[in-house]
């Protein structure tokens, strides 16, 4: 019986291809893939599919891999249909490339086109190879001209979008791929926090320069980024720069030598210490807290603002502090707390600043907007 059906699959798709060039075709062959293939095995590849594709969400590394290649292998073993064997060949060749084995997985995906031409995990596997990121969409669009039904094609459109900063695009791709894909949740599971991230960002597209757009996606910030970004978007430096184009570096060095830039960014200390940060170093919050609070200071031509609290604190008897983690003698006080009562930062869980923590880029410069 089941070599039966393999005859049947394959006289269809070869009808298919033939008389439609497979224009459309991916939809039925997924439709004959599900009859070919008993009740059981169909569950299998479901779940299959869903811990390769919640793989994406983990740190990629053997252990997690472990148990795809083993379903992998037994389902190989047991099915001899060759469009399930092409697709189980792409997801082998998927979790080749998520172990950093990109040269097994083009093998994986030279076997698989093989065996079963235009399967879209095969589709998909190829897409990530590609690293020319408008190469990649241009790929992902000739096969969604083919396939517009297909949801997972969608998901590699709306990732590949991203990447390239275009987020409205990101947005609608994600979106169509939820849709189409509503029998499969765990892909909207998967992606919706990117999908809403790109939500977010789409904002920036149009009103933050190309050259920090980059800088603004990361999830962490060196000074030099945060004077990039600051000297970019803002006006705020205009009072050392005088509209000249100074380089980061060079801005760096004159804001550490006139306060600007703190000498250290442990909160918790309560003496400077005679160490010189450098550029490179990665912004805490705390750091960027003394930033914002002494350019605030600075633009609004009152420095008092520079010990606001403290003053206040040094005439109470027993004064405390109003946010948990903050010493009232850290010398970072004044910075906290003037950044968060004029609402340029805020409490993390409402209680705590969370000093230590490192600023990503778009929080960076949401920061700056409200100052």
């Amino acid at each position: 019986m089941k070599n039966q059906n393999a005859k049947t699959f394959f006289l269809i798709v070869v009808f298919c291809g033939a008389i439609l060039g497979f224009s459309g075709c991916q939809t039925l062959q997924r439709d004959i893939i599900a009859s070919v293939a008993d009740e059981e095995t169909h569950a299998k590849l479901l779940e299959l599919e869903e811990l390769i594709v919640r793989l994406d969400n983990a740190p990629a590394s053997r252990q997690n891999t472990a148990q795809a290649r083993q379903q992998v292998t037994a389902l190989r073993g047991s099915v001899v249909n060759s469009a399930i064997d092409g697709i189980l060949t792409a997801w082998s060749g998927q979790l080749s490339l998520m172990e950093g084995r990109a040269s097994d997985a083009r093998r994986d995906l030279q076997r698989s086109q093989s065996v079963s031409p235009h399967n879209v995990p095969a589709q998909v596997l190829s897409f990530r190879l590609e690293r020319d990121l408008p190469e990649r969409l241009a790929m992902i669009d000739r096969s969604i001209a083919i396939e517009r039904s297909s949801g997972e094609l969608f998901v590699e459109r709306g990732r590949a979008l991203f990447e390239m900063n275009r987020f409205s695009e990101s947005v609608a791709a994600f979106d169509t791929a939820f849709v189409l894909l509503v029998a499969k949740p765990f892909y909207e599971d998967v992606y919706r926090a990117q999908r809403d991230n790109a939500w977010e960002l789409r904002s920036l597209e149009q009103t933050v320069a190309r050259r920090t757009m980059d800088i603004v996606l990361q999830p962490e910030i060196t000074w030099r980024d945060l004077i990039e970004i600051t000297q970019s978007e803002t006006d705020l430096l205009r009072f050392m720069t005088a509209g000249r184009n100074f380089s980061s570096d060079t801005l760096f060095a004159q804001l550490l030598d006139r306060g600007f830039i703190p000498r250290t960014q442990d909160a918790t200390l309560t003496e400077w210490p005679g160490t010189r940060p450098a550029p490179t170093d990665v912004v805490l919050r705390a750091g960027a807290a003394w930033l914002l609070w002494h350019l605030n200071a600075e633009n609004r031509a009152n420095r008092d603002l520079l010990t606001r609290y403290s003053t206040r604190f040094a005439t109470m008897t027993n004064p405390r502090s109003p946010i948990l983690d903050l010493d009232i003698h850290s010398p970072f006080v004044d910075s906290i707390l003037g950044c968060v009562e004029f609402g340029f930062m805020f409490l993390p869980d409402g209680r705590n600043f969370m000093p230590h923590e490192r600023v990503a880029g778009a929080d960076f410069l949401a920061m700056l907007r409200r100052l």
